[in-house]
């Protein structure tokens, strides 16, 4: 990773947080996207401490916000001569519906349109890279989830679990067509279950549902050391150069479901992020 240059998302805590830090330390340049400014300007500074000299930098914006998404995703492709890799890795999961100014439901903004229209900014600096990497962080939350094409913004119905494990299973999906997309350009896309694992994550989830994400990670999570590790490896593994559209767990490759395995949900779920996020 040796003067590398790696975008991330969500890199201000938890797996993010640890797995910036950890390649920032194998020699790579970040550049972080965060939308609170005190919380990223100490991301950056653990970074300085960590690699100094290395010229780390930040940008900020709310990525459940298509325009603020395009903004960001122009700033960084005008300021990076190259893009070594792209870790889409924010997320968050909310116990009552919620609808952006967009018109998007919350959770799907956030967890899967922020991926979608940050990829699509920085394509032309990742395929001028190559040979790059996208890794986007998904979860076994899938395995409970199906995909409404019909119904992505969660009108019908709302539940923040189902709403979460739909978006996840959108990640799969989303890197399944992405990689298809990019089949023979040396640009790889990958993504990644890190595990349950002991962050701030669900914590401002609202309702009960925070205390109970609380329990549990008292009771079941691993730490966020344990759980960045298959980021990192797939963000830097010379033996995962060659390996694209893969779903990893525990630095192995894992079967997620039947749903997400849907070459054409896959191709559907494209042209529907496209249209709403106003790309072509």
């Amino acid at each position: 990773m040796q003067g590398k240059v790696v975008v991330i998302t969500g890199a201000t805590s938890g797996i993010g947080q640890v797995a910036a830090e950890r390649l920032a330390g194998m020699g790579a340049r970040l550049v972080l996207l965060a939308r609170d400014k005190g919380r990223g300007e100490a991301a950056l500074a653990r970074l300085g401490e960590r690699a100094p000299g290395a010229a780390h930098s930040i940008h900020y914006a709310d990525l459940s916000r298509l325009a603020e998404m395009k903004q960001v995703a122009a700033e960084i492709a005008a300021a990076e001569p190259r893009i070594d890799a792209l870790v889409n890795n924010a997320g968050a999961l909310f116990s009552s519906r919620h609808v952006t100014k967009d018109g998007l439901e919350l959770t799907f903004a956030l967890n899967h349109m922020a991926y979608f229209v940050l990829t699509h900014g920085l394509h032309e600096r990742l395929l001028a890279s190559a040979p790059a990497r996208v890794i986007n962080t998904s979860s076994n939350a899938h395995k409970r989830a199906s995909l409404d094409l019909d119904d992505l913004q969660s009108a019908n119905g709302y539940s923040g679990f189902k709403a979460y494990g739909r978006s996840k299973l959108a990640n799969i999906l989303f890197t399944r067509e992405l990689a298809r997309r990019l089949a023979g350009t040396g640009v790889t896309a990958n993504c990644l279950h890190p595990g349950f694992v002991a962050t701030h994550f669900g914590d401002e989830s609202g309702g009960w549902l925070s205390y109970a994400i609380r329990f549990w990670k008292k009771v079941f999570a691993i730490s966020s050391e344990k759980g960045a590790e298959t980021l990192v490896y797939l963000a830097s593994a010379p033996e995962v150069a060659n390996v694209s559209g893969a779903y990893f767990y525990q630095c192995r490759p894992a079967t997620p479901t039947k749903e997400a395995q849907d070459d054409a949900a896959a191709h559907r779920l494209w042209s529907e992020s496209a249209r709403l996020a106003g790309l072509k």
